[in-house]
């Protein structure tokens, strides 16, 4: 929730990124994502999270997310319920509310549409990023977001974002448990090669770092 003045609306924007930058490794608290989707349809979402910030996994592609769920349930410390509307010019309502991890965690085990992710945040000049690296049948998807108490313009891109996916609904967290990228990540590949990259030119004055 924004603190802003803008109420239960979030600010964001979405890079594809095709290799965990080495800065995101230093980062001293990383966090474990389990997450399941009871509602995905045209933007909306219902969403039941559970994280820990004790436990780190190898999201090497044989992570299950029940089994998580089961051999760590002790580990996970924090739950919330989200509802979020459609994505509007990086621009999405987004309410949430903290409940009992054990609840949660039921309700994750008996249904919805799961993935399991670990996040990484920095810092990178005045902007706050989350680095995320998807696991299961989403890896190796790589994302980072950057996200504002306003308009996210005028904004410093790192080098590592490929892309940018912020209005590309394949990319969002809900899609993304019911159509994993393993499905489309050749398609993606076959697009990126053909267009190239873009970036969003409504937000300002983007300033696209190198790496020179």
């Amino acid at each position: 929730m924004s603190d802003c003045g803008f109420g239960d609306f979030e600010f964001e924007r979405r890079f594809y990124v095709d290799e965990l930058p080495p800065a995101v490794l230093t980062e001293p608290d990383p966090v474990l994502i389990v997450q399941s989707y009871y509602l995905a349809a045209e933007g909306y979402a219902m969403r039941m999270r559970v994280q820990s910030s004790t436990v780190l996994l190898p999201l090497d592609g044989t992570e299950d997310e029940l089994q998580v769920l089961g051999d760590f349930a002790s580990e996970f410390e924090f739950c919330a319920i989200t509802v979020k509307g459609p994505m509007n010019g990086g621009t999405r309502y987004e309410a949430e509310r903290e409940i009992d991890v054990n609840v949660g965690l039921d309700m994750i085990r008996l249904g919805g549409k799961r993935i399991i992710k670990n996040r990484y945040a920095l810092w990178l000049g005045g902007d706050g990023w989350v680095v995320d690296v998807f696991g299961g049948a989403n890896r190796p998807l790589i994302v980072a977001e950057c996200e504002r108490g306003g308009p996210v313009t005028d904004l410093t891109i790192p080098s590592f974002c490929v892309t940018e996916v912020t209005e590309d609904r394949r990319f969002s967290n809900e899609s993304l448990s019911h159509a994993p990228f393993a499905g489309w990540s050749r398609q993606f590949a076959g697009e990126l090669a053909v267009d190239g990259p873009r970036f969003l030119q409504g937000f300002g004055h983007n300033t696209l770092e190198t790496d020179a």
